[in-house]
Parts: structure tokens; C-alpha cells; sequence
């Protein structure tokens, strides 16, 4: 049997970990993107702004992570919104849709107590590599 490679995905146009994580692992042909804030990758603060500024700013950062891996949000097939106040939920999804506009990926939503650096939104992903196929 050959092995799985794993491989860690690292950019400068995304904020750097600020714990014991990679921004991206690929195992495989998956790519898995760690939780993006709303962070500014070269002040490492959270965008001002509110819940919609740190959206767009999340999704910028995980655009830099799939240019990296050589994926766009195309590939993305699961997402997780995490949120500090769900009635947030609607504008975060104006920004969401700028970014995921078609062959939309399978997504989850919650209300957490909080949010590292006091964020009010957090978007982790999964994306296959490769050429992709929608039917």
C-alpha cells in the first residue's frame, strides 16, 4: 500500500497560527483550512468594522490558504461558521455569498461562547484538490 502524503500549507497572505496548528494540512487530495478570524495577516488585529468586516476579512484569508494549496473556493465542500451572536447570521451570510456563489459547499453554523481575540467570526473549511467534476 502507498502512503498518504500529508503536507502543511503555510502563506504570508494569511495571518500566521497563533497556537500549535498549521493554517492548512492536505492529506491527500483533501486540503482542511484551519478557522480563519477576522485578522489583518500583517498586524495580526482583528479588522474594525464589526461581524461583516471580520467575515470578509476571514474569507480573504482563506482565499490566500486555497491560492497556496493551488485550490480556489471552488473547491471548498464544507465549511463551519462559528459565530459570537447568531443574529449576526444574516449579514455574515451577504459576505459568505460574495465568496461561495456557486456549486456551493455543505455548511454548518453555530453560536459559541467565544471566539479567539474576542473575534465575532470564525470560518473553517475543507476543500478537495484537483480538477472537479459538478453534477
Amino acid at each position: 500500500m502507498s502512503a498518504i502524503v500529508k503536507r502543511i500549507i503555510q502563506t504570508k497572505k494569511a495571518p500566521q497560527a497563533i497556537g500549535p496548528y498549521s493554517q492548512a494540512v492536505v492529506a491527500d487530495r483533501t486540503l482542511y483550512i484551519s478557522g480563519q478570524l477576522g485578522l489583518d495577516p500583517e498586524t495580526m488585529n482583528l479588522v474594525a468594522g464589526g461581524p461583516e468586516a471580520e467575515a470578509d476579512q476571514a474569507l480573504k484569508n482563506m482565499g490566500a490558504i486555497l491560492e497556496e494549496a493551488g485550490a480556489t473556493f471552488d473547491n471548498v465542500v464544507k465549511t463551519t461558521v462559528l459565530l459570537q451572536d447568531i443574529n449576526d447570521f444574516a449579514r455574515v451570510n451577504e459576505v459568505y455569498a460574495k465568496y461561495f456563489n456557486q456549486a456551493l459547499p455543505a455548511r454548518a453554523a453555530y453560536q459559541v461562547a467565544a471566539l479567539p481575540k474576542s473575534g465575532k467570526v470564525e470560518i473553517e473549511a475543507i476543500a478537495l484538490l484537483g480538477e472537479l467534476k459538478t453534477e
